[in-house]
């Protein structure tokens, strides 16, 4: 687990840090430290990571098999495990030692997702919601709080589940948001399954059945609620599109166009909101179908896909509402937080996975990638592929 934080010279006082007006830093390559107890391989070699400047990278912590991570009100990190079945609670030591480590809760289906609202902790299995009230460093009184949920168990899918794992965010006003993956890369029945998949579901505040809050989110796995109330999803989104424009290429899967082709979205979702999938993708293109088109990952509109939707009648992708910002084609984002801490450059909360969660996607461009060992994870600024 890599920490990066900004360093510091002298005090500074606590300010909230506005929006950034211009772009974000550009990134640089920053050595990473390991502290006592962690340098083992990768990390008995200098490694470096890209950084905004003035920051550091450390190595905090070695937690095989870490997934998604949440800090307890008295200031605890959990880490889910899915594949190992728990919750491991890391609590800082003293200066430059590495935090205790223990088991919180273990037995769990595929724990993923973890969000805290007040001293009520929230845990997505692959099959259900768990709350938890928390009190230092315990966990008791579990109750289900949205259950029944797919996964690889459940009998209309037969075992067939490629995102099986469900993030989890608690609104202000309380309700409770589920992402909820497809079952495939294509895989048009999620959208009229019952829980609809490929879709971020909403439980009402105080408890009940969970609805559809958005649709055609292929797999939302990056969800979090921004300090203002807005619901956001970072989305792994589909590969191997065909070129969907006229011409003699019209319909073949090309390496140049899939390796930028579809763009990871970050969206701010409202109720009943349609990110296309997998009828209509979104399009980075400023000069749409030319090879070397300029991209631009900002308010970019969506283009039918024609291997799901070539005359338009599943979706008409025109008027789906732009996505707010995109990353990079397979940069597949992991995770999503918001930050408002002293002293941050702008916006630096995004949580990014090393690679890509799908096999033979390679960019045509130079992008740099977050390169580390299974359990560690970076930040990075959302507009750019760290």
């Amino acid at each position: 687990m890599l920490l990066l934080g900004r360093e510091r010279r002298g005090a500074e006082p606590a300010t909230t840090v506005p929006p950034s007006s211009g772009p974000a830093p550009e990134l640089t390559g920053t050595t990473v430290r390991a502290l006592a107890g962690t340098g083992s391989a990768p990390f008995d070699q200098t490694r470096q990571l890209q950084a905004p400047p003035g920051w550091t990278v450390t190595v905090w912590a070695r937690v095989p098999s870490a997934r998604l991570l949440a800090w307890t009100p008295d200031k605890r990190l959990l880490v889910s495990r899915p594949k190992i079945g728990d919750v491991v609670e890391l609590v800082p030591g003293q200066g430059d030692a590495p935090p205790a480590q223990r088991t919180l809760v273990e037995g769990l289906t595929q724990p993923h997702g973890l969000a805290f609202a007040g001293d009520t902790l929230y845990v997505a299995e692959s099959n259900q919601v768990d709350s938890f009230a928390y009190n230092d460093g315990a966990l008791s009184g579990k109750k289900v709080v949205a259950g029944g949920l797919p996964d690889a168990k459940s009998p209309e899918l037969g075992g067939a589940y490629a995102h099986a794992l469900k993030s989890v965010a608690v609104g202000k006003d309380g309700a409770i948001y589920v992402s909820i993956g497809s079952t495939g890369n294509i895989s048009a029945d999620d959208r009229d399954a019952k829980p609809e998949r490929a879709s971020i579901l909403r439980v009402p505040p105080g408890g009940g059945p969970a609805t559809t809050f958005a649709r055609g989110v292929r797999n939302g796995t990056g969800l979090a609620v921004d300090p203002d109330g807005g619901v956001w999803t970072a989305v792994n989104n589909r590969d191997n599109i065909e070129y969907p424009y006229e011409g003699s290429d019209q319909g073949d899967v090309l390496t140049w166009y899939v390796n930028d082709h579809p763009i990871e979205p970050l969206a701010k979702l409202t109720q009943g909101r349609d990110l296309g999938w997998p009828y209509c993708n979104p399009d980075p293109d400023l000069q749409p179908g030319k090879k070397d088109s300029p991209l631009s990952y900002t308010a970019r509109p969506f283009v039918r896909d024609l291997q799901t939707n070539a005359d338009g009648s599943k979706l008409d992708c025109a008027k789906l509402a732009p996505v707010e910002q995109g990353m990079g084609a397979h940069s597949a984002p992991l995770g999503l937080s918001f930050a408002v801490s002293p002293g941050l450059p702008g916006a630096y909360g995004e949580e990014r996975s090393p690679a890509s969660t799908d096999p033979g996607t390679v960019s045509r461009r130079a992008r740099p990638r977050c390169r580390s060992s299974p359990g560690a994870t970076g930040r990075s600024a959302p507009s750019r592929p760290c």
